[in-house]
């Protein structure tokens, strides 16, 4: 099947979301692997599983990048998930800003967290969430039932012709 096919028609705003909801995906995975490689050449300190701590960062980085490849291919069950990684980046900025002391690394993590934020919520990406027709108000999308609504009137008419 080509790609072509696969692609569910999405915004730009909504696929750029995703290729920036990739980022720090990609960054965990690296990150997992980086501590994985130091934990096994240094002796573990008392207390410290390495493996769990390796686990979180590729199980992390593995949800952040599904839900990146999903926005990406324009699947409308990313935009949540996209959202909930949104959110996280803005508060793993703002730590890694105050707390730890860090600007140069949370300053940037949390500007992608909110242009990640602020993409997926333009009136385009709403509108492809809620499956909005031509001339259709956003209250009207939602009171349809949104995607899934748009989905039942059109298998509802098919049944009609048949």
């Amino acid at each position: 099947m080509p790609l072509a096919d696969k692609l569910s028609p999405a915004p730009r705003e909504v696929r750029l979301a995703g290729a920036l909801a990739a980022l720090p995906s990609l960054g965990l995975l690296v990150f997992g692997v980086i501590v994985l490689v130091r934990g096994l050449r240094e002796p573990a300190l008392p207390g410290n599983n390495i493996y769990a701590e390796v686990g979180t960062y590729l199980v992390l980085g593995l949800l952040f990048l599904a839900a990146a490849v999903g926005l990406v291919l324009g699947k409308t069950w990313a935009r949540s998930p996209g959202v909930v990684v949104g959110l996280m980046l803005v508060g793993i900025g703002w730590y890694i800003l105050g707390p730890s002391g860090r600007p140069a690394w949370g300053v940037p993590l949390a500007i992608l967290g909110i242009a990640t934020l602020v993409l997926l919520f333009r009136r385009p990406a709403r509108a492809w969430a809620l499956g909005m027709q031509d001339g259709e108000s956003e209250e009207d999308a939602a009171e349809r039932g949104g995607l899934a609504g748009r989905r039942a009137e059109r298998e509802r008419r098919e049944q009609e012709h048949d």
